[in-house]
């Protein structure tokens, strides 16, 4: 079949937490979930709640699921996109935010770019994006280093690195951890990091319980917040 007769990837954004989908999302997610059957998703259930919630009168044993985690073999993931090899569309639904961001989707959206199919990025919330426009730090040149080390002296060691090339570069530092893991991340880089570098604590983006604030470390330092199991990215630029 003539690439231009391959159905389309559509990379589906959802919600940062539970409220509803329509309050953050624009209508074109809904116009497209009313189209498409074929799902690549994390959680199969979550992602039918997510489709009943955007659409309720979606006929849910209509729809096709593949899981797409750490689970998924690698030589299967290209099967996902067969559907677009007979002219039907696709959509990739992350658990939380956008597909292919901190996400397993960005292997399949390379898959896709190699069999010539056609990728659809559609605007929907981004935890690291909000943060990064709401931090107040440079957003210019910043980079997402995902996760630092679980281990308290490869942690200080990164924290030290990182912070050293915020300072040559200018850059600011973003960084997310497991939400149980939060407070002791916290704790670690205000032990760290030196008085003045300037740290952004972003929490609940989007939810009622949103909180966001910019300050320096000692600062911080006189301050105690408390981010247990609540979906936090920090940022720092020394």
């Amino acid at each position: 079949m003539d690439s231009n007769n391959f159905g389309r990837l559509f990379l589906i954004p959802t919600t940062l937490g539970d409220n509803e989908p329509l309050e953050v999302l624009p209508i074109s997610i809904k116009r497209v979930i009313e189209q498409i059957d074929y799902y690549i998703v994390e959680n199969e259930k979550t992602a039918r709640r997510f489709i009943k919630k955007i659409n309720s009168k979606k006929s849910q044993p209509g729809l096709h699921m593949e899981l797409l985690n750490k689970f998924t073999e690698p030589e299967v993931i290209s099967t996902f996109l067969d559907p677009c090899l007979n002219g039907l569309n696709v959509g990739i639904i992350s658990e939380a935010g956008c597909p292919g961001i901190a996400d397993p989707g960005a292997e399949v959206v390379k898959i896709a770019h190699e069999k010539k199919i056609r990728v659809v990025p559609m605007v929907g919330p981004s935890s690291i994006v909000l943060a990064m426009m709401a931090s107040g730090l440079n957003g210019q040149n910043f980079a997402f280093n995902g996760y630092l080390p679980i281990d308290s002296k490869e942690r200080k060691s990164a924290i030290k690195k990182f912070e050293k090339v915020s300072r040559d570069l200018g850059q600011s530092q973003l960084f997310i951890e497991t939400p149980y893991r939060n407070d002791k991340l916290l704790e670690e880089l205000l032990k760290t990091l030196s008085n003045q570098t300037m740290l952004c604590i972003a929490s609940d983006i989007t939810l009622p319980t949103e909180y966001i604030s910019t300050k320096p470390v000692v600062e911080w330092r006189k301050e105690s917040v408390n981010l247990h199991k609540r979906p936090t990215l920090f940022i720092f630029q020394a």
